[in-house]
């Protein structure tokens, strides 16, 4: 976004810095960061001789329209000699570039491939709200020349003896203005030195008190250790057991032990103490936030050490070191069996990747997956690991951004964000669950970063593996066709695949059981045998406590004001709750449009299944995780490890359950509803119904206990139910490529969806049809191989107070068909993983 002008109106009467008038030395590609429509594209800015050494990648401050704005160099620019540009005004401060060259060539093909501006995916790129605040800072420089006469360029200087200070905190008589034209004639005289510099929040490191023993401390300590007394006035104990402390750590730059730390432990007046006396010394340094710090580095989850790998596991690996040692950025998908080994594979090709001294970048769907996969390379592998998602503090996120940026980690570890990662070189990609759809960005740059993945790859020269138990059918086909290499993984190097019975649940209502849990279920879960360490996971693909709120006299069914799409019931807290986007609402004691009291909640989630459970089954220990828990920072990595540690019997979860827990004593899995997401107007729900059914069936059974998976369905015919129960995945894919080579679909086609939202209803309509006309119009002028479907409205109509028409392009570059871009009130999804 454009800076904030109460930060850059310093500059606005007094110009430039002198000497930026000088001679243009070249021209560069520019990123400007504006709101609207000027950020869509890159300028050409002249490069000033006194700037002659700024960099692709550093910030910079340009003139942009009536207005300064941040920018980001991008690189070098074309044009004839002489063209007009104007002159970038000041370079901004941020230790050299905030992007190496690798993630600017990553930038590039996000903005092209998925029609979004450049300087969102360079925002996206950073830590969040780094270039929220720009601010002119101005920094004493060492004293060379005699103090001024000038009264308030000697008061100024007296303001920064301290330090550097943010310029709009500086006390002058001139006003802003004039304050800035007096600085700028002081820097001239070499008296300060005045830098534009990023000050965003999260944007900057944070700083504490680090104290060590000095050599005379440390001789203190060695004298008491021995039993001599000290010359002088003696040490009280909490003093001589904080100096015993401080002699004992490590000795070197960045060694020592944290003021607030001791603090604790000894006394701030203890350490004062020592201070004084010259037995240690502070020294202020970078205090970095480690997600992992507080997380022991051994934990494995039960599994252990690195154990031999089977004959398939060996395959995938030398297909894999030989990939990172040619730098070939072919896709290697591992296609197996839930448990065959993929972690092991994935453990063994990073530890080929750091021995050539490359560093690796992991991606996982969802946080939740992160830990357990962090805790099995941290113990396998003597590497330094970096972990990037959502749920980490601003500050957090920040810091970790500099360490991959200053290249101080081996692996790093994440959600979609980490393909982001500022890595200046990467030798191998793992896309860990390569189906999920999760791996898709809803928001601008809406990119899926499996395929980034794949992209950054062969920009970097790196091997990629993909790996799925149930992978994507746009990956099957892909590999059919040789796009990919494939390597199946069969069987299971421990456990066995777990027995899988099927639940009618029409049987089930004939019989009057209107429990959410089957009495097949019901039975498996009275059976287990907790003393034995057996464990169960419950499946449902919905959270809340009921799917609809509706009225038993009139039928009204309550919904979210801005949606329209039914409110759901959560018990904790006992709100009506959109899942769409998130709008909470009170509990109706009347229904709002007859004014009943008779009020029924249909259906169940999450919570339902766990109250259930409990009430059911009082010695089993229960515990849920959905959306709501994972929410909750710190909430989930709490649910995963009391699970794997044992502490939690029945673990009850939407799909997050479903995928990427490796727990041996898990015996049980019930699926409580096969059929949530079955029927929805979609091309990929069959494809997504199977994956859940095969993950989840695929967590029991990987111990030496025999495992059993109950699936309860209203439909236990359908194909892939029955792909799942009769463990014929073939079939399944063949079908399923089938018909997305009959439409055109990915891998066959491209496909790009298009959506208008409007406050009125029938001008949303009357926009998607003009749309959809003026495209089908230009495929026919242009000869283009593209198929315009619709207008039709999207499957949630209406979201935060607009209406929503979809127009779906179909082809093998639908994309040419925008010419670039497209502009509001239109988005755009390249690739997307629904057409709802």
């Amino acid at each position: 976004m454009v800076t904030d002008q109460t930060t850059l109106e310093f500059d606005t009467t007094a110009g430039p810095r002198d000497g930026s008038n000088d001679g243009i030395v070249r021209l560069v590609e520019v990123a400007v960061d504006s709101v609207g429509g000027g950020g869509a594209q890159t300028y050409t800015y002249a490069v000033p001789e006194r700037l002659i050494d700024i960099e692709p990648g550093e910030p910079v401050l340009v003139e942009f329209g009536q207005r300064q704005a941040l920018g980001i160099v991008l690189a070098e620019a074309g044009g004839a000699p002489g063209i007009e540009a104007k002159p970038i005004v000041d370079r901004v401060r941020a230790d050299g570039p905030l992007l190496p060259p690798l993630s600017l060539a990553l930038a590039r093909f996000i903005s092209d491939h998925y029609l979004a501006p450049r300087a969102l995916v360079l925002r996206a790129m950073l830590p969040p709200d780094m270039l929220e605040r720009l601010e002119l800072v101005a920094e004493r420089r060492p004293a060379t020349v005699a103090p001024p006469a000038d009264p308030v360029d000697r008061d100024l200087l007296d303001q920064l003896e301290a330090g550097p200070r943010a310029v709009r905190d500086l006390a002058a008589p001139d006003g802003r203005a004039g304050l800035v034209r007096r600085l700028r004639g002081m820097e001239t005289r070499e008296l300060v030195s005045l830098d534009w510099t990023l000050s965003g929040s999260g944007a900057g490191p944070r700083f504490g008190r680090w104290l060590e023993a000095t050599d005379e401390g440390r001789a203190a300590a060695a004298r008491l250790a021995a039993g001599e007394r000290l010359a002088g006035r003696p040490l009280g104990p909490r003093q001589a057991a904080a100096l015993a402390e401080l002699s004992a750590a490590p000795r070197g730059p960045s060694d020592g032990l944290a003021s607030p730390d001791l603090a604790g432990r000894h006394g701030s007046a203890a350490l004062a103490g020592l201070v004084r006396r010259g037995l240690a010394a502070v020294e202020i340094r970078e205090r970095p936030r480690r997600p992992l710090a507080a997380r022991p580095p051994g934990l494995r989850g039960g599994r252990p050490a690195r154990a031999p790998l089977t004959p398939a596991q060996r395959v995938a690996v030398g297909l894999a070191a030989d990939a990172i040692a040619a730098g070939d950025p072919t896709p290697l998908l591992l296609d197996g069996v839930t448990g065959g080994g993929k972690t092991a594979i994935y453990v063994e090709s990073i530890a080929t990747c750091l021995e050539r001294g490359r560093p690796a970048l992991v991606l996982v769907p969802e946080i939740s997956l992160a830990l357990p996969l962090v805790d099995r390379l941290r113990a396998d592998l003597a590497a330094r690991v970096a972990l990037v998602h959502s749920g980490l503090g601003a500050g957090e996120r920040a810091d970790e951004w500099r360490r991959i940026r200053a290249g101080d980690v081996d692996i790093v570890v994440g959600t979609r964000l980490a393909v982001l990662a500022p890595l200046a070189d990467v030798g191998l990609i793992v896309v860990d669950e390569e189906h999920e759809a999760a791996y898709k960005s809803d928001r601008t740059p809406r990119l899926q970063a499996r395929d980034v993945a794949i992209q950054l790859a062969g920009l970097a020269g790196a091997a990629v593996i993909l790996g799925s138990a149930t992978p994507a059918v746009d990956s099957v086909g892909r590999a059919r066709a040789g796009d990919y290499r494939r390597v199946e993984l069969p069987a299971r190097p421990v456990g066995q695949a777990p027995v899988v019975e099927l639940v009618d649940l029409r049987a089930e209502l004939q019989e009057g059981n209107r429990s959410l849990i089957s009495r097949r279920l019901g039975e498996a879960l009275g059976a287990l045998d907790t003393t034995a360490g057996e464990q169960a996971i419950l499946v449902l693909n919905r959270r809340g406590t009921a799917s609809v709120v509706l009225c038993r006299d009139c039928g009204h069914v309550q919904a979210c004001a801005e949606c329209g799409r039914p409110l759901v019931y959560h018990q904790a807290g006992m709100t009506l709750r959109c899942h769409h986007c998130g709008r909470a609402a009170p509990l109706a004691s009347r229904c709002p449009s007859c004014g009943s009291p008779r009020i029924r909640y249909l259906g169940g989630g999450t919570e339902r299944v766990e109250r259930e459970v409990r009430e059911g089954f009082p010695r089993l220990r229960v515990a849920r995780l959905d959306r709501d828990i994972v929410e909750r920072r710190g909430a989930a990595a709490r649910v995963v490890d009391a699970f794997a540690g044992g502490d939690i019997d029945v673990l009850v979860g939407t799909g997050l359950v479903a995928k990427g827990l490796d727990i041996p004593n898990v015996t049980l899995v019930g699926v409580v509803s096969a059929d949530v997401a079955l029927n929805l107007p979609d091309e990929r729900a069959a494809e997504r119904t199977y994956q859940l059914l095969a993950q989840a069936v695929g967590r029991a059974g990987r111990g030496e206990r025999t495992g059993t998976a109950v699936i309860q369905t209203y439909q236990p015919d359908h194909p892939a139910i029955q792909a799942v129960v009769r463990a014929r995945p073939t079939a399944f894919y063949d079908a399923e490529l089938e018909l997305r080579a009959r439409f055109g679909s990915p891998p066959f086609g491209r496909l790009i969806k298009l959506t208008v939202g409007l406050v009125d209803r029938d001008a949303a309509e009357a926009a998607a049809r003009s749309m959809a006309d003026r495209l089908r119009a230009l495929a026919r002028e242009r000869a283009l191989d593209v198929v315009v479907a619709g207008p039709a409205p999207a499957y949630i109509a209406r979201r935060a107070d607009r209406w929503r028409w979809n127009v779906v392009l179909r082809g093998s570059d639908p994309a040419a068909l925008l010419d670039g871009r497209v502009d509001p009130p239109w988005s755009v999804d390249v690739d997307p993983e629904s057409l709802l």
